[in-house]
């Protein structure tokens, strides 16, 4: 636990960081003033009525009325994480009649947004090298990127997410440096979080821990209790919480439609009956079926028109984890206007929208200086990745970003609505650049420095006003 003890040099900067946290996530409430009339009974009022990007308000709804609400397969073990903090918040509901679900989900992103700076900090500073005042200014970049600041307070598992990795590659970066090895314990440890409250996110633990230990992470010890044997009971788990939890309800719902549709049946075929006075039994259900199947396929065209199924793209298949790919949205589009846009530039148009309500995918800046702003920040990216080459950790961050790359971009997995993604992976942009004021000439420092700076001030400013604003 000592690695949450906030260091003597951290502690104005902490002192600094908290109090902003607290405005930012005091602003969002405020947005949403009526929920703390919002009792148990009526949780699902949560998820109606919160409009923030693509984000869901599931940990509102369970910390109020605790139901596992998550995808058992992405989050398998968030909603029991959610428990204690529905005890706490059924205490004060009791305590003062009224819903602090809003404080009490606060306090959890307030500790994760927090020690997502005091990470980021330490990997800047203490694994990379740079110095402080550069610390400063890249994590000021990066707590400056649109969907880092939204995800800081929005009560989705992105933060959590954040705070959990960078708390991993923290650990690891101390490991590399120092020429030590993670532990099977500390692998165990951090899988087990990491990969409950995200379970894709638990691949970069193993990436994490093969670029830290090497070759040594293929010795059988390591490979069956550090990686093969969590895995496969957290899999175990997922399966367990399935039947447990979400069969039970998806055969109700199975059967509610079923029986929906024997009523529909008969209905059409005494409609059928009554248009065409036809009295042979058999005639009138094939009657009242092709009515039946005329009405679903306009029910069909009506709702592909509809935002949720006309910004989604084409999946490889229809059944399964592959249900939610997409092979046929425009990749560049998305990694021009979408991946390196709307992540880390807010868009004026459409500020704030979900794409499967109203949004459209793609969504084009007013302003040629966004795309500049856009542009620059790639290019130094890739400077930085150049300048870092020899370094292990930067490639074992560069291993975390190319696998989210392969999900989001490659399978298409969210790639409709991919910024709000960013916490998972925007670390890397900043790391990276880490790597450039590490290596630069001496000369190149102070300009590099200023570039820097005036990217933070401006994305502080962008992002920080349209928020505030929307």
């Amino acid at each position: 636990m000592k690695i949450f003890k906030i260091k003597p040099i951290e502690k104005v900067q902490a002192i600094v960081v908290l109090v902003l946290l607290i405005v930012l996530n005091l602003i969002l409430i405020s947005k949403y003033p009526d929920f703390v009339n919002i009792m148990p009974e009526n949780y699902k009022e949560f998820i109606h009525q919160f409009k923030v990007s693509g984000f869901d308000p599931i940990t509102y709804s369970t910390v109020t009325n605790w139901y596992q609400g998550y995808n058992v397969y992405r989050h398998p073990l968030l909603a029991f994480m959610m428990w204690i903090p529905n005890v706490l918040n059924a205490w004060l509901m009791d305590l003062t009649g009224l819903n602090l679900v809003q404080y009490v989900v606060g306090l959890i992103l307030l500790f994760c947004g927090f020690y997502s700076y005091i990470f980021m900090r330490r990997i800047l500073v203490e694994v990379i090298g740079v110095k402080e005042k550069d610390g400063i200014i890249l994590n000021a970049m990066f707590f400056g990127f649109a969907y880092t600041m939204v995800g800081l307070v929005v009560p989705d598992h992105f933060v959590m997410s954040q705070m959990l990795l960078l708390l991993t590659f923290y650990i690891c970066g101390l490991a590399i440096n120092n020429g030590k090895r993670l532990s099977i314990l500390k692998t165990i440890i951090l899988f087990v979080l990491t990969a409950g409250v995200t379970l894709s996110n638990g691949v970069k633990i193993y990436l994490s821990a093969l670029f830290t230990n090497k070759w040594r992470f293929f010795r059988p010890g390591y490979l069956i209790l550090g990686v093969i044997l969590p895995a496969a009971l957290m899999w175990t788990f997922c399966r367990w919480e399935y039947r447990e939890f979400v069969l039970p309800s998806e055969k109700a719902v199975q059967a509610k439609k079923a029986a929906q549709r024997r009523a529909d049946l008969d209905k059409y075929a005494k409609l059928y009956a009554e248009q065409t006075g036809e009295t042979d039994s058999a005639l009138i259900a094939q009657g009242g079926r092709d009515l039946y199947k005329k009405h679903i396929w306009q029910v069909h065209e009506k709702n592909m028109k509809d935002p949720w199924n006309a910004h989604t793209g084409k999946p490889l298949a229809k059944e399964g984890f592959m249900k939610w790919t997409d092979v046929s949205t425009d990749r560049v589009e998305t990694i021009w206007h979408n991946l390196f846009g709307e992540t880390i530039q807010l868009h004026q148009d459409y500020l704030l929208d979900d794409t499967l309500k109203k949004r459209p995918v793609i969504v084009e800046y007013r302003y040629v200086l966004n795309y500049v702003v856009e542009a620059l920040i790639i290019a130094l990216l890739l400077i930085g990745v150049w300048m870092g080459r020899k370094h292990r950790f930067l490639w074992m961050i560069l291993s975390c970003f190319a696998f989210d790359m392969a999900l989001h971009l490659g399978l298409g997995f969210g790639i409709n609505e991919i910024y709000i993604m960013g916490p998972h992976w925007l670390y890397v942009i900043p790391i990276a650049i880490a790597y450039i004021f590490k290596n630069a000439n001496t000369k190149w420092h102070k300009p590099l420095r200023i570039i820097t700076a005036l990217l933070a001030i401006f994305l502080l400013g962008w992002n920080g006003y349209l928020f505030i604003s929307y």
